[in-house]
């Protein structure tokens, strides 16, 4: 199935391939007929683009916006700085919250669980008690804000800038990529996410007359009523939906289907329906016509740097072997091409023993061309496998000895 070719063959200028992948992509999206301001397709575990429409430019989100909230929350639950039964006192702002959009009428000190407040934030899109939330844990929404923008700085959203905690504010911005590896990282980190932006409806108090009704109608488990019947769609567990006028109607959705989750975007979609249809697009075009292979065994060895040298160790070089295997996306029913396009072993001044074994020596990068030419770069890890004790200083002081004899040999032959 796999031709693998292992050598130094060269690699394409990145910047050329960057081209070539960016008008595949570009005419894939063309060919769906999106009716968008911008989009973007992932597979979850690779992040690995499949297509993309304006994925840079930064946006108003909307209420995309409490993704950033819902990861902080849920990563300081999992650093134990935060419990979800940990009671919130309704703070004065949130109590005031504008009555033009999603809410569960929270009056100032009100009592709720983290656990509750939540759930009507994933569910209900309740901008009261993510301002709740917001203010207990930053001591103001503005407080909050600040550790929004630390935290996306801290995972690598460049577009991203937040200036409130709900999405309401026109000048928040983030790009449907940025958004997107936003997605990835909850999915990956803290997949519990899931259990909650899953949750059909939710009655917030026992004596409210009617329960909040997840604004997510993509939702697989919705393919029984009758009101969203036609958004359905399998394997829909998440996560964001998103509207203002400055945003137009957003989206953040995932679906899985056996072992494999896509993860799209789409931002500026012109109704609350238009957004579900353009992301059934992405979705369709994914689950049909990609499929998830790994061309690189974990733990692979590697022809061309089967050893690499190491210094001050018993032994003076120690067998490599991949760290991870190596998982792409590839057109389904496609015989994919893989090149060892570029080694990087360490400088000698990091290889020095002792060397733990699963240590990084380097790192090779493959690229990956499919049947229908699309071309992807994946770069792995090499490590050292197995461990190479430091040799003693006798050890290295007759290994020096043999080196320095070696070396005025071989200058005198050199003359002859």
């Amino acid at each position: 199935m796999i031709a693998l070719t292992l050598g130094g063959t060269a690699a394409l200028a990145e910047g050329e391939q960057a081209q070539k992948d960016t008008t595949s992509q570009a005419a894939s999206a063309a060919n769906l007929g999106l009716n968008v301001k911008a989009a973007i397709l992932i597979e979850a575990s690779t992040g690995q683009v499949l297509t993309e429409v304006k994925a840079d430019q930064p946006l108003p989100p909307a209420s995309m916006t409490k993704m950033m909230v819902e990861y902080i929350v849920l990563d300081r639950i999992n650093n134990n700085k935060l419990t979800w039964d940990t009671e919130v006192a309704t703070s004065k702002e949130a109590a005031s919250t504008p009555p033009d959009g999603s809410q569960i009428y929270l009056a100032e000190g009100d009592k709720h669980t983290v656990k509750d407040l939540y759930i009507a934030m994933a569910v209900g899109s309740a901008n009261d008690a993510t301002i709740a939330l917001a203010s207990y844990i930053g001591g103001s929404e503005q407080g909050f804000v600040e550790i929004m923008n630390e935290t996306a700085k801290d995972l690598g959203l460049e577009t991203a800038h937040f200036t409130g905690a709900t999405g309401l504010n026109e000048d928040t911005v983030i790009s449907a990529r940025d958004m997107a590896k936003l997605a990835q990282v909850i999915v990956q980190k803290y997949p519990e996410f899931l259990d909650y932006s899953s949750m059909p409806r939710y009655k917030f108090r026992e004596r409210d007359t009617n329960e909040m009704v997840n604004w997510n109608w993509m939702l697989g488990s919705n393919a029984s009523v009758t009101n969203f019947r036609k958004y359905a769609y399998e394997g829909v567990d998440g996560m964001k939906t998103g509207y203002i006028s400055a945003a137009g109607y957003c989206f953040t959705g995932t679906a899985k289907r056996g072992d494999l989750r896509l993860i799209s975007v789409v931002m500026n979609t012109p109704s609350k329906e238009a957004r579900f249809f353009e992301t059934a697009k992405l979705f369709d075009y994914g689950f049909n016509n990609f499929e998830k292979k790994t061309i690189i065994a974990p733990k692979s060895v590697v022809e061309s740097v089967e050893t690499v040298k190491i210094k001050k160790g018993k032994d003076t070089e120690v067998a490599a072997v991949t760290e991870t295997d190596v998982t792409l996306m590839v057109s389904k029913g496609s015989e994919p091409k893989v090149e060892l396009v570029k080694t990087d072993i360490l400088p000698e001044s990091e290889l020095v023993a002792p060397i733990e074994a699963g240590q990084k020596v380097g790192t090779l990068t493959y690229e990956v061309t499919d049947s229908n030419g699309q071309k992807v770069e994946k770069q792995v890890n090499l490590v050292a496998s197995e461990e190479v004790e430091k040799a003693s200083w006798w050890r290295l002081f007759f290994r020096a000895i043999k080196d320095f004899f070696v070396g005025l040999f071989n200058g005198i032959m050199g003359l002859f």
